[in-house]
C-alpha cells in the first residue's frame, strides 16, 4: 500500500507527497503529553518496537493487523498508550489484470475530503549512539465492498483502517488499557468512498507529482507488474 496526503501543514519538513514510501518521514497526529492537545509530528513509516535491538523490524512493520494488534509483541504496548492518526486524502492499490500485469488505482472519499488512518507510534533508542527515532505503523483490517467486491476482481484482501472523525478523540485518548478501542478497527463505509484508475508511473516511488493522482483511460496506458507495497 502507498498513500498520499494533502499539503495541509506549514512545517518546513512537511512538503506535498503524492507517492509516500515506507521508511520516509511523514506527518502523524497525536496527543501532546504535556498539553493534552493534538499536535503534528514527523515520524518514519515502519514501526520499530522500543525493545528492538536494531531497526530491521521497521521493514516488516509498516502495517499492523487489526486482529492481532492488541496481542502482537511489536504493537501491544503502543496500542495501549501510543495511538495516532495518519492523515491522507487517498491511497493506492493494484488490481491484478493478468499473469504479469496490474492496474494501479487511487482510493479516496467521494467528496475528496481528507481522512485519517488508525496508527500506532513508538520511540526507539539506539543503544550505541543514544539517538531517538520516532516511527509509526498503519493498522489494516478486512476489505470493504469497494476494495473487494462480491462480484468482479478485487483491489486487495486488506484495507487500512479509516476512522470516522467522531472517533478521533476516543482513538487518541490513552483511556483504560484494559478496554482498548478495538471496535473501531473495522472496514470503512464503502458508500462514502470511490476508486479510480491512475497511471503506471505511481509504481515508482521516485515519481512524486500531482499527476500521479489523475484518473487515466486504461486503453491509453501501458501496464506492467509492480511490487505491492
Amino acid at each position: 500500500m502507498q498513500i498520499h496526503h494533502a499539503d495541509v501543514f506549514d512545517d518546513s519538513y512537511l512538503n506535498p507527497d503524492y507517492n509516500v514510501a515506507p521508511q520516509t518521514i511523514q506527518p502523524v497526529v497525536l496527543l501532546d503529553r504535556d498539553t493534552g492537545r493534538r499536535r503534528v509530528a514527523g515520524m518514519r513509516w515502519g514501526l520499530i518496537p522500543y525493545w528492538s535491538r536494531d531497526t530491521r523490524a521497521a521493514f516488516s512493520n509498516i502495517n499492523a493487523r487489526a486482529e492481532t494488534v492488541a496481542t502482537n509483541s511489536s504493537f501491544r504496548e503502543a496500542m495501549k498508550r501510543r495511538r495516532c492518526l495518519v492523515p491522507a486524502d487517498l491511497f493506492y492499490e493494484w488490481q491484478k489484470t493478468g499473469a504479469k500485469t496490474k492496474q494501479p488505482f487511487a482510493v479516496g472519499m467521494k467528496d475528496g475530503s481528507i481522512f485519517a488512518f488508525a496508527g500506532l507510534w513508538e520511540t526507539w533508542r539506539d543503544e550505541k549512539t543514544g539517538m531517538l527515532l520516532e516511527t509509526y505503523t498503519i493498522i489494516t483490517t478486512d476489505p470493504n465492498e469497494l476494495i473487494k467486491p462480491e462480484a468482479g476482481p478485487s483491489l486487495h484482501d486488506r484495507m487500512p483502517v479509516i476512522l470516522d472523525s467522531r472517533d478521533y478523540d476516543r482513538w487518541l485518548e490513552p483511556g483504560d488499557p484494559d478496554r482498548l478501542p478495538v471496535d473501531l478497527l473495522r472496514p470503512y463505509d464503502a458508500e462514502k468512498m470511490r476508486a479510480w484508475k491512475v497511471g503506471a508511473r505511481v509504481g515508482n516511488v521516485k515519481n512524486n507529482d500531482p499527476d500521479l493522482c489523475a484518473e487515466v483511460n486504461p486503453e491509453n496506458e501501458t501496464l506492467r507488474l509492480f511490487p505491492d507495497m
